[in-house]
């Protein structure tokens, strides 16, 4: 995870970008949803970005946080017919994108902008590791 980390922070022109990634179960990132984002039950990633809100400040290469949720990642791994190390990969990827500012909740172009970043940054670490 930590080579696979790297390869997107230099792709994202972030080489230097601190990011701690933990990884949960369910419960823990229901209670995070909940807390956090004021929703109801688990989901697969959540972003909590360090260059927003009052902190900001603080270190220019401190990007945040990126939270998966291990056992929704294996269900959704499990029906899309893929590795779960590959859908971890994916959300990371999508977590490490909102840390960057992308956001693909409240604009169509957006998330289209989101979706082809984020298959680009994974072809990268499929070449980086063939």
């Amino acid at each position: 995870m930590r080579r696979r980390t790297r390869i997107i922070l230099d792709a994202l022109k972030s080489p230097e970008g601190e990011i701690s990634i933990l990884l949960v179960d369910d419960l823990q990132i229901a209670a995070m949803n909940r807390r956090f984002l004021g929703r109801e039950g688990p989901t697969n990633v959540i972003a909590f970005p360090m260059q927003e809100g009052r902190f900001s400040g603080l270190s220019p290469n401190l990007l945040g946080d990126v939270v998966i949720s291990v056992d929704t990642a294996h269900r959704e791994a499990r029906a899309a017919g893929l590795a779960l190390d590959e859908r971890v990969t994916q959300l990371l990827v999508h977590g490490m994108l909102h840390l960057c500012g992308y956001d693909h909740e409240h604009d169509a172009a957006e998330a289209r902008r989101m979706a082809a970043k984020s298959r680009a940054l994974l072809a990268k670490i499929l070449a980086a590791e063939s």
